[in-house]
């Protein structure tokens, strides 16, 4: 994940205060290359869990995007250990493209003895095989932004300039209670603190839920920015946040208009085909052994509920704009379908 609160290893979840982390490699690509990183197709290898909600919001920026063929992407593997994200998912055990065991080899690379934990999402500079940024609450924007001359033809304006300032403010507040509130519940170390946390979150939920029973999307009458990042905390909500984090008040099935707009999204191309349910549920169960020292994986929820109608589309809005749909995933992105409803 990305600034997970410190060391000690996946025992230390549950265990101490939780922090998350500012991101140390703060370094942006840019259409100017103004850090030194200029946007180049192939240069990049984007790496990923597509069990970290922080990643998967680059995941589905760059399918709506189209950047498939500009970005590699590099799936780890959602059980890591404490020496960081490995590539086991992958022959020998090495990612293809930068011929490593670990994430953490890339960031050694960058800074040695770098003291913080490896995080994804990360893109890597290929050429050196150097860490290039881990700033998880910068990449999406900049792909978005910087990487506009490699969109596909009919690629959404996922932030747009008239919008940017109330996108903001919604992200901002999206991310203090909802994004970040269910890891200040989940990594709680007493009563207090987890009931403010999780007091905080549903607070918040409420709010969007009343923002969202008129209008189809956070911003404007399409997809932004602001839904990717609410969307990729919904989705995991009632298989790991209602029980292993306890944020049980509700599930998000049981939320008329956040169950609606989040099936809306999901059954949006971009978005639940992105969605591996599968890495999601064996990540927190078996990584979080401060919290699930067993490492059991529940068996539920029922997934096929998420392809039900949710008949959004009659409050209007336009999912991309003037834009179209992502063609189809690429053949080697697929969610095996035993992480699909």
């Amino acid at each position: 994940m990305s600034g997970d609160g410190g060391g000690g290893g996946n025992r230390a979840y549950g265990r101490k205060t939780f922090k998350r982390s500012r991101s140390h490699f703060a370094d942006r690509i840019t259409a100017d290359g103004r850090d030194g990183w200029p946007v180049e197709p192939g240069r990049y290898r984007l790496v990923v869990s597509r069990a970290c909600p922080w990643a998967s919001r680059a995941v589905i920026s760059r399918r709506l995007l189209g950047l498939e063929d500009a970005l590699s992407l590099a799936i780890a593997d959602p059980v890591q250990d404490d020496r960081s994200w490995r590539f086991t998912l992958d022959a020998d055990g090495r990612d293809p493209v930068l011929g490593i065991r670990y994430l953490g080899e890339a960031y050694d690379k960058r800074e040695t003895g770098y003291p913080g934990g490896v995080s994804v999402p990360a893109i890597v500079d290929v050429p050196s095989g150097r860490l290039v940024t881990n700033d998880y609450q910068q990449i999406t924007l900049d792909l978005a932004t910087q990487w506009s001359a490699l969109h596909r033809p009919g690629a959404p304006d996922l932030y747009p300039p008239a919008l940017r300032d109330e996108i903001d403010t919604v992200m901002a507040e999206v991310y203090e209670d909802v994004n970040n509130g269910v890891y200040r519940a989940g990594f709680a170390t007493g009563q207090r603190e987890y009931e403010a946390a999780c007091t905080a979150v549903f607070e918040r939920l409420e709010l969007l839920a009343r923002r969202l029973e008129r209008r189809r999307y956070l911003v404007g009458d399409t997809i932004t920015e602001a839904d990717i990042r609410l969307f990729t905390t919904l989705v995991r909500f009632d298989a790991v946040y209602h029980g292993h984090f306890k944020c049980n008040r509700w599930k998000l099935t049981e939320n008329r208009v956040l169950w609606a707009y989040a099936r809306d999204l999901f059954q949006t191309p971009g978005f639940g085909d992105t969605v591996d349910f599968d890495h999601i549920k064996r990540h927190y169960y078996q990584v979080h052994t401060g919290i699930n020292p067993t490492g059991i994986v529940p068996l539920g929820p029922d997934l096929s509920v998420w392809l039900t109608p949710h008949h959004r589309e009659e409050l209007g809005g336009r999912p991309f704009g003037d834009g179209t749909p992502p063609g189809p995933v690429p053949a080697g992105e697929r969610v095996p379908a035993r992480g699909r409803p």
